[in-house]
């Protein structure tokens, strides 16, 4: 198997891509050096401070507010179509939970207690939780996505990378009011209004609202109510004050209600029991859930930003905030009106975090450092209801606190006028304390969930305990400037994503769990580079890397040889992933642009140590645990070996305005869902078309829109469970990306 960790590879492979920009030569096309100037100089605060995207040596994709408007972008899973190697999606069985992996590396099961694998950050506040994470696109000034370890800058769970929501800034000096309506498919019907209004010259408060309500793409054939149906409330507020030009302060305050109807998926095999109206349904939306319709997602967060400049070198920032939210829903897993596999769920969580920053500029040296705390609590309770064992409820709750404290710095030394040296590090220490507790009940629900006759039965876990983990992440890159129009760099950095506690875990099929589980790493490798030429008619940016994954999280759920289901989470497996990224833009004409980006990944397991649960011939105890080596047939889940995305703008003057018209495609290549083959499940190579005309008028005072996505109507899956046999109601289920959608919008702005 050919290797991109061979040195010589590498160098090979990128002296290849860096020639590119010199392959699309072409005869020299008129000029506006103005007209470019944005895209040139986009500036982006990855590194915590502010910088010109060349200057970065990290491999990032930016998406600003225009791009994303022109796209008719929804929430930030479209940016699994614009960046390289990534998966953004809706997880299994919800409307508003945020799974994400980059460059192979991320967290599918969005459990309390596990810990996300891309960091999501909003206005540099850290959310912990995945749970209201797919945050709908409004009121922002840019998306960037960090790919690769982020280690030292944004701390532990950022092993596969970071995404970072940026809202937009007030304008401290008009009021302005923007008001959008959207009308579109399913009876879409949404309305977002944002503003801002100076109160004195020191002093200005702003927010918006966004109001989404769409009806189903299927139907629950049992209740008759909307399935994958959307029904959201967003806001936020913020209020600024400028006392003097060397302090600003900023609070702000945001929330999210989400009461669309719970999302059971879709039945792909029959029912063992049943006749032929349990077999999959001819409509993927479509369910035949009988669990209910009740599930409701909130979540609350404020943030208080203060930045005071000490000198026109130094400058100290202080970010406080606080979060909290709550989940109330439910998966049936069955798809039947049989509570054959149901799983109604409460999830809770709270968080605390202060950070202080040092950012420093000088002549010839610049960065930061900084001071991080975080307290976390997150906790939760489901049961799983195996209606054809007994019946059999098997309760499970649990709590995980996390006490973290980190201390980071990143420094840059210009070496000479175009060699830079970075060199930054984390120390982390995180305490945490799990408790979980697990039982079985003879009925359909537990008393927890309002089955207050169910009988009690027999303990499965019942335990509290501590863990404390303690890492130092390094990362260190060399930037050369080899030209206006070229820079170079490599790099090296490490990220670790925490250990923990399974609040699953079954302390009679698995004793061990009262043990908890071990942090993960993720070593990379990286050489890049990022590209300006023509005036900025052509912006490119490139990388290949190599990642050493080791002591990974490996979590399962299987049925067992003794009735029930097993959860493991063992630090059980080790992994070498190999990529390369090219994305860019290009001004073919002063009003036709070109935006690209391909990802390529080939992983392979070292070790995946699987776990197998048997009876014991000889008791006590009544089982053991067999461990075995599968690497060789495990694969990395939710990453394609190949992604690309393709589009086009064109501008013209039309009626006192502008015309855009904006045609996209996008591609991913076969995926498995789980480390091991699925073939009900997984998902083959699949192309998005989408297409998009607005209309600004020259004042800027009005944008009509017109936006269609998924144009041929692909029929892909985007999670899955895999829970076979007559005991668990053969329940293989499958959930889908949206089906062809159209919108209008019609926005004004004073």
């Amino acid at each position: 198997m050919k290797r991109f960790g061979d040195p010589a590879r590498l160098a090979l492979l990128l002296a290849s891509v860096c020639a590119t920009p010199f392959a699309f030569a072409a005869p020299a096309m008129a000029q506006d050096e103005a007209s470019y100037e944005e895209d040139e100089n986009i500036v982006v605060t990855a590194r915590r401070r502010e910088e010109n995207l060349q200057d970065v040596p990290i491999a990032i994709t930016v998406q600003t507010a225009e791009q994303l408007d022109q796209r008719g972008a929804e929430n930030i899973t479209v940016l699994q179509e614009t960046t390289p190697n990534a998966t953004v999606q809706v997880a299994r069985g919800s409307n508003s939970t945020l799974i994400a992996f980059i460059r192979g590396v991320g967290q599918q099961d969005p459990l309390w207690g596990f810990e996300p694998g891309v960091g999501l950050y909003v206005d540099d506040v850290y959310i912990a939780r995945p749970q209201a994470a797919v945050l709908d696109i409004f009121d922002i000034e840019r998306i960037e996505v960090l790919r690769g370890p982020q280690g030292t800058l944004y701390g532990r769970n950022t092993v596969g990378g970071a995404v970072r929501y940026v809202t937009s800034m007030m304008d401290t000096e008009e009021a302005h009011l923007r008001t959008r309506f959207q009308f579109g498919s399913y009876n879409q019907m949404d309305a977002i209004l944002s503003g801002s209004m100076p109160l004195t010259e020191n002093l200005v408060v702003g927010g918006a609202l966004a109001l989404y309500t769409r009806d189903g793409y299927g139907e629950n054939l049992v209740t008759g109510a909307e399935h994958y149906n959307k029904d959201v409330d967003a806001y936020r507020i913020s209020a600024q004050w400028t006392p003097t030009d060397a302090l600003t302060i900023r609070l702000t305050a945001d929330g999210v209600d989400d009461d669309s109807n719970p999302r059971h998926g879709s039945r792909l095999a029959s029912f063992p029991a049943g006749g032929p109206s349990y077999d999959p349904l001819p409509d993927v939306y479509d369910t035949r859930a009988g669990s209910g319709d009740e599930n409701h997602v909130e979540t609350r967060g404020s943030a208080l930003h203060i930045d005071y400049e000490l000198t026109p070198n130094l400058t100290v920032r202080s970010i406080t905030a606080h979060r909290e939210g709550q989940t109330n829903g439910t998966i049936d897993f069955d798809n039947t009106e049989f509570p054959t596999l149901d799983i109604p769920a409460f999830y809770a969580d709270e968080q605390f975090t202060q950070e202080f920053q040092l950012l420093f500029d000088y002549d010839r040296i610049q960065g930061v450092a900084g001071l991080y705390y975080l307290d976390g609590m997150a906790e939760g309770a489901f049961d799983t209801v195996l209606g054809f064992a007994g019946p059999l409820t098997i309760f499970t709750q649990g709590r995980v606190d996390t006490e973290s404290l980190a201390a980071f710095a990143d420094v840059s030394f210009d070496v000479t006028d175009t060699l830079a040296l970075s060199v930054g590090g984390r120390w982390t220490r995180d305490e945490k304390t799990g408790q979980v507790y697990r039982q079985n009940f003879t009925g359909i629900r537990s008393p927890f969930f309002g089955n207050g006759a169910a009988v009690p039965g027999l303990v499965r876990t019942n335990y509290t305990n501590d863990a404390e983990f303690e890492e130092f992440t390094p990362r260190v890159s060399v930037t050369w400037e080899a030209s206006e129009a070229l820079t170079l760099y490599g790099s090296y950095s490490q990220g670790f994503k925490s250990g923990g506690f399974d609040m699953r875990g079954d302390a009679i099929f698995t004793p061990d769990t009262v043990n908890g589980y071990q942090p993960e790493f993720v070593d990379t490798y990286e050489l890049g580079f990022h590209s300006s030429f023509w005036q900025g008619r052509f912006n490119l940016s490139g990388a290949v890397f190599q990642s050493e994954y080791t002591d990974m999280q490996i979590t399962r759920q299987e049925p067992t040889t003794l009735g029930g289901i097993a959860s493991f989470v063992d630090n059980a497996a080790s992994a070498e992933i190999n990529g390369a990224e090219l994305e860019g833009r290009v001004f073919l004409t002063d009003n036709f642009t070109a935006n690209f980006a391909v990802g390529y990944i080939e992983g392979e397991f070292n070790e995946y140590m699987s776990n197998t649960v048997v009876a014991n011939p000889a008791p006590p105890p009544a089982t053991i645990v067999v461990p075995i080596d599968l690497s060789g047939s495990a694969a990395l889940q939710n990453t394609p070996d190949l992604t690309a995305s393709l589009s086009f703008t064109y501008t013209a003057a039309l009626a006192g305005g502008e015309l855009a018209i904006t045609p996209s495609a996008s591609y991913r290549g076969d995926s498995q869902m789980f480390e091991f083959a699925t073939p009900a499940l997984d998902q083959d190579a699949y192309a998005l078309y989408n297409a998009s005309v607005t209309w600004t008028s020259e004042s800027d005072r009005i944008r009509l829109g017109l936006h269609g996505h998924n144009l041929a109507d692909e029929e892909y899956r985007v999670g899955g469970y895999n829970f076979p046999g007559a005991l668990f109601g053969n329940s293989i289920i499958g959930f889908y990306g949206p089906p062809q959608t159209w919108t209008a919008s019609v926005e004004v702005r004073f």
